[in-house]
């Protein structure tokens, strides 16, 4: 993979950090630390295409990697900006060495609204990346289209376990050794100037969900409000987890996940293998020195 020269890259020393006095954050920061298999790392870049150029080498390696290895890469996806910054991998360069029909796309999270929707993450990622590279449609698993259209929330987080499962029967997706999850070779997420992630909100139960794959939102407080999302052991679970977050309106929240509070659902981010967070210079104008 190539070297960033004008980039800051770092390991994060104070990862669940437990000096804190508070008995109940002591608690959380040792669960935290429990769950952790991989430290938290950071990229800082100079500008977002830079950013977006490592994110398109990054995938290109790790598809390369997996493609030889098992014949499949499952390939996670969220909304927001990080289809833009995929961008680079339509490139030519990228798009005659990758192995395109190999890949199995994925959604951390989704709204659940019709799929032509403008609010629809599906339609986002096929507008803007997948209708422009030879990904198989069998190898893109979207939500349910039914319930897509009819509103229904909770069908549709059922019916996207369902696909989970018959995906790991077909040895598509790997189960992580440990819990029996589903293992996804790579996602890429974005984080909410709130501290969300896919859509696990500040406050809201979904969070804690353990036993489902998948759970479902209807009060989302960010619109629209019914969506589905993985839970954060399935999230947890995949071998690389590559949260991208540029801009200063993420500031904040980016010096708290670096600052381990773990109010914020993106600080509960971990990996299988690496958890590595690209972070623009404004994005990361706020971290603490240390962090």
């Amino acid at each position: 993979m190539r070297v960033y020269p004008k980039c800051t890259f770092i390991t994060s020393s104070s990862t669940f950090n437990t000096t804190s006095s508070s008995p109940i954050l002591l608690q959380r920061t040792i669960m935290a630390s429990v769950l952790a298999k991989t430290k938290r790392k950071k990229i800082i870049f100079p500008t977002k295409n830079e950013l977006s150029e490592a994110m398109a080498e990054y995938t290109a390696n790790l598809s390369a990697k997996f493609c030889k290895v098992r014949g499949y890469f499952t390939v996670v996806l969220s909304g927001g900006d990080l289809i833009s910054w995929l961008s680079e991998l339509v490139e030519p360069m990228y798009q005659e060495s990758i192995e395109w029909s190999k890949w199995h796309i994925f959604w951390v999270d989704e709204r659940v609204v019709p799929l032509d929707h403008k609010d629809s993450n599906y339609k986002l990622a096929f507008d803007g990346f997948l209708s422009k590279v030879p990904i198989p449609v069998a190898n893109i698993h979207a939500i349910d289209k039914d319930c897509a259209a009819l509103g229904d929330a909770k069908g549709a987080a059922l019916l996207y376990e369902e696909c989970l499962k018959r995906l790991v029967n077909r040895d598509i997706i790997r189960t992580y050794k440990a819990s029996g999850f589903p293992q996804f070779d790579l996602q890429l997420l974005g984080m909410g100037p709130d501290g969300h992630m896919a859509s696990l909100f500040p406050g809201h139960y979904q969070i804690k969900e353990k036993a489902d794959l998948v759970t479902y939102i209807t009060d989302s407080p960010k619109p629209p409000p019914k969506r589905i999302t993985f839970t954060l052991p399935v999230i947890n679970c995949a071998s690389y987890n590559l949260m991208a977050v540029c801009d200063e309106a993420q500031a904040d929240a980016v010096a708290k996940v670096f600052s381990d509070n773990f109010d914020l659902p993106a600080a509960w981010l971990t990996a299988d293998k690496e958890a590595i967070w690209f972070l623009d210079q404004a994005a990361a104008s706020k971290i603490p020195k240390g962090h």
